[in-house]
């Protein structure tokens, strides 16, 4: 038997100082369906997830609620983690931070290879921190001399910690990226890390002092310095298939196939992380795929403007499926997008209820309704469908290999008008046909419907497996049930 090709993708892993809103919904849908459609096409896929536990503002958070760090970022953990269920995902692991059996190894593990690559050391810096962003910053990262994500200038502070020699790796980073052994998408974001390379890589800090952040990893060997994000949250993309602990299992899956991940991390992700795996001798991600901010109603979603959206209010009102759909096919998956319940429902209703529903109802009560069952004869397939599910399939693999989410479903709709087409031209109820007519044109539409299922299976997998089950095209006689309406008009939900 051929070995499968294997594929692994990841999300960045949310930091847990506040409960996921829509806009994490919409990284982890993308990763989902991209993981989803390499199982389609017969990959061996593995897909991890999971949240980032420690840091200053976890502690003051939990302190704020009456709650130790660990009890809350458990409780925090498992709001993400019901996004599972939420959302319909099919990740294959979570990892978090705070596990020392599964994480901490990998984390110590990275830590070792990168001092006896010689790219650890300790010095007393002196420099700006944002606090919002728990990192520290140079004039260049600042606008008009504040954090441009939190708007508000950052602290001075002067402490001793370790510092990785990520300006060493400049000149190896940008062969790598040209050369595309790591493929940033866009292209344009890849000319924004190429540019930064260019400005010259400043070393980073990769400890902080445990006096200002207690809640953290120790440092192997010191007990007054605990590990900074990068060297503790970074490492979650090789701990979680098991640096560390399974060298096999680790050896089996890296590189990642996909990091999936926002634009407001790309330079940590484009930069520190590749400089990190080359210390440490390891090949770098295959790509790094940037999407961008979600607004809604066309301003940044924040606690301070109250229009912070979990995505269970979205999935409550139009179900999962819809929910997924628009961020696949409304949002680009590169650009900044906006949600708007105005903008959702005309999607819903144009695409889903009276598109997709209005096809599927269609096709099988017409199927169904036959005194006879539909015969299955592959050689009374027309040859203009059987080119236009080839020439879909061919679009929707295209689409899929530049993470055009939007140009996929696109595709998928195409092939659904092509049904709707399909069906006016042959009219199969029309008693003035031949049964035979009648028949061939409902096996041929019923091919179509069954393929839409199969298409949809990454992006609306609820629906595509109603679809399944309604059609089985097996044996000598197509076994059909008629599917009732899959997406109600939206004036009835909201």
């Amino acid at each position: 038997m051929k070995k499968k090709e294997k594929y692994y993708i990841t999300t960045t892993i949310p930091y847990m100082n506040d409960v996921p809103h829509i806009g994490f919904a919409l990284e982890i849908i993308q990763a989902d369906a991209l993981a989803r459609y390499a199982r389609l096409v017969g990959k061996d896929v593995f897909f991890l997830t999971g949240t980032d536990e420690h840091g200053t503002k976890i502690a003051k958070a939990a302190a704020t609620r009456g709650l130790t760090p660990k009890s809350f970022v458990n409780k925090m953990s498992g709001t993400f983690k019901e996004l599972k269920t939420t959302l319909n995902l099919s990740w294959d692991a979570f990892i978090r931070t705070t596990d020392t059996k599964k994480h901490w190894p990998g984390v110590y593990a990275l830590w070792q290879q990168l001092v006896d690559a010689g790219d650890i050391y300790k010095k007393v810096y002196r420099g700006l921190y944002c606090p919002g962003c728990e990192a520290f910053l140079t004039d260049k990262d600042l606008v008009d001399g504040k954090c441009p994500l939190h708007n508000k200038e950052p602290e001075l502070v002067e402490e001793e910690n370790y510092f990785f020699r990520l300006s060493a790796y400049g000149k190896a980073l940008r062969a790598k990226i040209k050369t595309g052994e790591m493929r940033i998408v866009p292209e344009w974001r890849e000319r924004e890390i190429l540019a930064l390379i260019d400005e010259g890589l400043e070393d980073v800090s990769f400890s902080r002092s445990k006096e200002k952040l207690s809640w953290g990893i120790p440092v192997p060997g010191d007990e007054n310095q605990v590990l900074y994000v990068w060297a503790d949250a970074l490492t979650n993309y090789i701990s979680g298939i098991g640096f560390g602990r399974d060298e096999k299992e680790f050896s089996h899956w890296w590189p990642a196939d996909v990091h999936v991940l926002g634009k407001d991390v790309l330079r940590f992700h484009a930069a520190i992380w590749p400089a990190m795996l080359l210390s440490a001798k390891l090949p770098l991600p295959k790509v790094l795929f940037v999407h961008g901010f979600l607004t809604r109603n066309g301003q940044k979603i924040s606690k301070s403007l109250g229009n912070v959206l979990a995505p269970s209010e979205v999935v409550g009102r139009f179900g999962v499926d819809a929910a997924r759909y628009y961020f696949l096919r409304e949002v680009s998956p590169v650009e900044d997008g906006d949600y708007s319940d105005q903008r959702f429902v005309e999607r819903y209703n144009a695409d889903l209820a009276n598109g997709l529903g209005n096809f599927c109802a269609r096709v099988t009560g017409l199927a169904a309704r036959r005194q006879t069952p539909v015969r299955i004869d592959r050689k009374q397939i027309d040859l203009v469908v059987e080119q236009k599910i080839k020439s879909t399939k061919d679009a929707l693999d295209a689409a899929m290999r530049e993470f055009h989410f939007n140009d996929a479903l696109a595709a998928v709709w195409e092939l659904l008008s092509f049904g709707d087409r399909y069906v006016n031209e042959k009219k199969p109820w029309a008693k003035e046909n031949e049964d035979a007519q009648n028949e061939i044109a409902l096996f041929n539409l019923l091919m179509i419907l069954q393929s839409v299922g199969v298409f949809l299976s990454p992006f609306l997998p609820e629906t595509a497996k109603k679809i399944s089950q309604s059609v089985v095209l097996k044996g000598r006689a197509a076994q059909v049930s008629v599917l009732p309406p899959l997406f109600p008009r939206a004036d009835n939900v909201i």
